[in-house]
């Protein structure tokens, strides 16, 4: 079971329109964030600890005895991963499996900026600046007015986050960045090595910060490297 956060004001629909080959070796199970798409009604998160124990038990409820599970995250989903990892290890009873983050610095350290407290048209700017990615919906007048609120609320847990204490999981961890992104750096990812008190790999994929948007079967071809115990690192 491979459980799918997205990334800063995204959607499960963004893993629910993947097509992964089957010999992939992984169950997708996109997670849905409170306000947007079928939730649109339910309250944004509080801060990061509320959403990863909200979603740890989603994920006990829905794995079975057996399952083992594991935790894919981009950029904001990266963190998410990260506390529900902790969680998941703390509660006992769920066999861990992966933790692949992609597209985020290690959350042993604020992330240094300031977006979320921006005026609506200067908010926007800097989001697709960052992420060298623009959100369709914003274009529309209508439709940016849903998904403005949610963005913010992600971008201002993502910010203010950082991991209080350094703990590291009893899990393997992967950490994927594309090469050309310019927002996250090298070194940044390689400070998840941190994390996993297991082994670490550290992947370099092409592409910019959104490469999973862009081109997913490279990073099918590593989740069926990682379900078939393949050796990683580049």
């Amino acid at each position: 079971m491979l459980f799918c956060l997205p990334y800063a004001g995204g959607g499960a629909s963004f893993y629910r329109a993947w097509t992964p080959p089957e010999d992939m070796g992984f169950t997708l199970y996109p997670v849905q964030l409170p306000g947007r798409e079928e939730l649109f009604g339910e309250s944004h998160y509080g801060d990061v600890a509320e959403a990863a124990a909200d979603i740890t038990g989603r994920i006990v409820e829905t794995a079975g005895p057996g399952d083992r599970v594991s935790l894919l995250g981009h950029s904001f989903g990266a963190v998410l991963g990260y506390e529900i990892a902790r969680q998941l290890a703390a509660k006992g009873g769920v066999e861990l499996g992966h933790l692949v983050v992609s597209g985020s610095a290690h959350p042993f350290s604020r992330l240094g900026r300031i977006s979320g407290d921006l005026p609506d048209d200067e908010f926007v700017a800097r989001v697709e600046e960052l992420a060298g990615y623009a959100h369709p919906a914003l274009a529309d007048p209508d439709l940016r007015s849903l998904v403005l609120p949610v963005l913010r609320s992600d971008v201002i847990l993502h910010e203010t986050y950082f991991a209080a204490h350094a703990t590291a999981l009893p899990m393997r961890i992967t950490a994927l960045r594309g090469q050309d992104d310019h927002i996250v750096s090298r070194s940044e990812v390689e400070g998840w090595r941190r994390a996993s008190s297991v082994g670490s790999a550290v992947v370099e994929l092409p592409g910019g910060h959104m490469y999973l948007a862009d081109q997913p079967a490279q990073l099918f071809e590593v989740l069926r490297r990682l379900a078939h115990s393949e050796a990683l690192d580049g």
